[in-house]
């Protein structure tokens, strides 16, 4: 559990100083300039921390459904080396699919002038300013395709989570429950958390859609 949370920690610590410093920068100069080149470097790290840290939260709750669900094997399940190889696995493709994401953002041919709407470049800010429209298609593919991992993912979480609260509720002494309980409840409210904001942020329809609230989630 603290080596995943460990690699967590890591990911978060990426993300945020993937756009926070160069935001604070920006705020305090009064520049809201961006290099090309550190706009893509923006958006392949943004995507790559997200991705690898969603795909992370799965692995956690896999690891909190061996160890309540099926402690006696939790050592041979979750030895080291499957721990490393899951880790890998959080961080190896993410790498490739940012990389991707990137390229392909990156040849759109721009029209609409090259101001985003945001305080960090992102790709839904970029397809706007997109005039191609088969490699906006081709973008627009590419991040569904995400989104359907992402529901794979989702709904691994839910199957586990599910298989937990019945595995919980069969233990006899409130006191088990509550340890139970316990080892759980965070991750489950990063999870929330973080789908919560994932979900306002980009899947909301357009006709909910303001610039204020849009930036602060």
């Amino acid at each position: 559990m603290y080596f995943f949370l460990l690699n967590l920690s890591l990911l978060d610590l990426g993300s945020i100083s993937t756009t926070l410093p160069k935001a604070m920068a920006n705020s305090l100069w009064d520049n809201r300039d961006i290099a090309y080149k550190g706009c893509a470097a923006q958006i392949f790290f943004f995507v790559f921390f997200i991705k690898a840290e969603y795909c992370l939260l799965t692995i956690i709750s896999y690891d909190r459904y061996v160890a309540i669900c099926k402690p006696l094997h939790y050592g041979t399940l979750l030895c080291s080396r499957a721990c490393v190889h899951m880790a890998a696995a959080a961080w190896g493709p993410r790498f490739l699919t940012a990389l991707l994401h990137t390229a392909n953002t990156f040849s759109l041919l721009l029209c609409q002038g090259n101001a985003l709407d945001h305080f960090f470049c992102e790709v839904p800010q970029i397809l706007k300013l997109s005039c191609s429209h088969s490699d906006y298609a081709r973008e627009i593919w590419l991040l569904a395709l995400s989104c359907l991992l992402g529901l794979g993912c989702f709904v691994f979480i839910v199957v586990s989570y599910v298989e937990i609260f019945r595995a919980v509720l069969r233990i006899p002494s409130e006191q088990g429950q509550h340890k139970a309980f316990s080892m759980c409840l965070p991750h489950l409210a990063v999870i929330c958390l973080f789908f919560s904001g994932g979900i306002f942020a980009y899947l909301k329809p357009p006709s909910i859609s303001s610039p204020a609230p849009d930036l602060v989630v």
